[in-house]
């Protein structure tokens, strides 16, 4: 049988290791680093091996009432076992970042994967006040492959000046960067991909900012 389809087979990587079999598509080889990792739950497309899929919630009852109180957090599984599993969601294009003793700043909603030695916690966002609704994302801290997702191409914005971001669109930036709340002068501007944005997120400091090229998904029309 031929098929141009058939290009797209599965890529061989080292035990252990994350690695983009494309674009959209995540495969982690279980064999090493402890044979376990933690993944957004449902993300699971396919797998080969023994494998065993166990919820973990929020990641404990400290961050459950984190969760509860802000919104933010994952729903998280704890993958474990041999073989090989293939992670997605919802086409989104996936990128993969090697922590080295840093501390990055995530949405929730673009966390896919991470191994099980990166320590992570829900923390509100400097300077975003309740009377701006709160911001809050999950803080990635120490050694070990982190995966995320955006929706839309993304670009990687060097923080060498005031950089203000839509608040949906920002999926990731350094830890030491400082964040305030800018208000636009008038609310029914609209100066962002929404109408009438009232706040954006403006980062001050030395670092980076991942922006991706949309305010996330679009509503399923009845939900």
């Amino acid at each position: 049988m031929r098929s141009e389809l058939f290009a797209n087979t599965e890529r061989s990587g080292q035990p252990g290791r994350f690695m983009l079999q494309n674009s959209r598509m995540l495969k982690v080889d279980l064999r090493g680093t402890g044979g376990e990792f933690l993944a957004r739950q449902g993300s699971m497309v396919a797998y080969q091996g023994d494998v065993d899929f166990n919820y973990q919630g929020s990641g404990g009852i400290g961050k459950f009432f984190k969760k509860a109180l802000t919104g933010e957090g994952m729903s998280l599984m704890k993958v474990s076992g041999s073989g090989d599993v293939f992670l997605a969601a919802d086409a989104d294009e996936i990128f993969l970042f090697e922590l080295e003793g840093e501390s990055v700043t995530v949405s929730g909603a673009n966390v896919l994967a991470f191994e099980s030695s990166v320590q992570w916690d829900i923390k509100r966002v400097e300077g975003a006040s309740m009377v701006s609704g709160g911001l809050f994302n999950t803080t990635f801290t120490g050694h070990g492959v982190l995966a995320i997702t955006a929706y839309g191409t993304p670009v990687v914005l060097d923080v060498d000046a005031p950089t203000y971001v839509d608040m949906q669109s920002a999926v990731m930036w350094s830890t030491g960067l400082q964040s305030t709340i800018r208000k636009t002068a008038k609310l029914g501007a609209v100066i962002g991909r929404g109408s009438g944005e009232a706040y954006q997120l403006c980062l001050t400091g030395n670092g980076f900012v991942v922006v991706q090229a949309s305010e996330g998904h679009p509503p399923i029309p009845g939900q």
